[in-house]
């Protein structure tokens, strides 16, 4: 696939909702009490998103707020090392920058363990946003954490209106964080209640079966989750990649098997993947052979991120997603 380096009229992904850093432990397999030690790894899925974006050579925006701590602006500065405009950044000088403990269980499953009380991405208000960023979007890319609780509810739902009235495609990753929501009816419900306004919708396999309450991951549960004004919904599989669903033709596209060592970040370098390569021209959502070459690179991105620690510090360049695919 043609590359988007050094074309400076690619459109603009806009990027909004949390950036917080996740503390990883040094061994992987062991509970969040017994690990020995923990590397700080800067992550939150929208952030990654947008970071994701930029390494593949796209252009990149995020919008959030961060403590005026040292972790915020470490996060502002990682951001903008990245190429990501940060012109959407706000600090907040009463509350912390959000911090997150992931381990990695013996299981493979992840364990969460969130310091949010009251964290600064939750207290981003409406007019603190930075429109001029928001409107200038050609993708408007946001997940479900920063519906949780006000103010920053109401800025997500502004921001959402303003890059749709601007002419926006939306993209909408719920990226279910149980141990964050009040109740699993909860998040059920806030996650449900923007989703007839995404255009691109994109939910891994625990997401499907939680959304719709069934056990089986197959199209008639996907489907149930179509709604008319959608013109993708994706359901990633881990390692054996994704489904996809449009209004005419939908299918599958085949995983990378590598070795995998973290899977934190997987979902966010895929859908960063996904969006670098349509931004320029949305025409591939309504082409099949195109959609399923993007996939494909989408997957390489997510398989690639899985065999780092941490998310942002295992997000691939084009040259490595290239060279896998060019083995494959």
């Amino acid at each position: 696939m043609a590359s988007n380096n050094g074309v400076a009229s690619s459109g603009l992904i806009v990027s909004f909702g949390e950036m917080l850093i996740d503390f990883v432990p040094t061994v992987s397999g062991v509970s969040l009490a017994e690990a020995p030690g923990f590397i700080k790894a800067p992550g939150g899925a929208p952030a990654n998103v947008a970071i994701a974006v930029s390494r593949i050579g796209g252009k990149a925006a995020f919008v959030g707020k961060l403590g005026d701590d040292e972790f915020g602006r470490m996060l502002a500065g990682i951001l903008k090392e990245n190429g990501v405009n940060g012109e959407g950044i706000n600090f907040d000088e009463g509350a912390r920058t959000a911090l997150a403990f992931v381990t990695l269980r013996a299981d493979g499953e992840r364990e969460f363990m969130f310091y949010r009380n009251p964290s600064a991405d939750m207290l981003l208000k409406p007019e603190e946003l930075n429109l001029e960023v928001i409107r200038s979007a050609k993708i408007f890319h946001y997940g479900s954490i920063s519906l949780i609780v006000e103010p920053c509810r109401s800025a997500h739902l502004k921001a959402m209106q303003e890059a749709k009235d601007a002419g926006a495609l939306l993209s909408y990753d719920p990226n279910l964080r149980l141990p964050l929501w009040p109740s699993p009816e909860e998040a059920r419900e806030q996650i449900m209640s923007i989703w007839e306004k995404a255009d691109l919708i994109k939910v891994s396999d625990v997401e499907l079966e939680f959304l719709t309450g069934s056990n089986k991951i197959d199209d008639a549960a996907a489907m149930s989750l179509w709604h008319p004004g959608l013109k993708l919904l994706l359901v990633t599989l881990g390692e054996d990649g994704c489904r996809y669903y449009t209004k005419n033709f939908h299918g599958s596209v085949e995983g990378f098997h590598v070795n995998t060592v973290d899977t934190t970040g997987a979902g966010d370098s895929f859908v960063g993947a996904l969006l670098c390569k349509i931004v320029d021209n949305l025409s591939i959502l309504e082409d099949e052979a195109k959609l399923r070459e993007v996939l494909k690179f989408a997957n390489a991105c997510g398989a690639i991120t899985t065999t780092k620690k941490g998310a942002i510090p295992a997000l691939p360049k084009e040259s490595e997603v290239l060279h896998l695919l060019n083995g494959a």
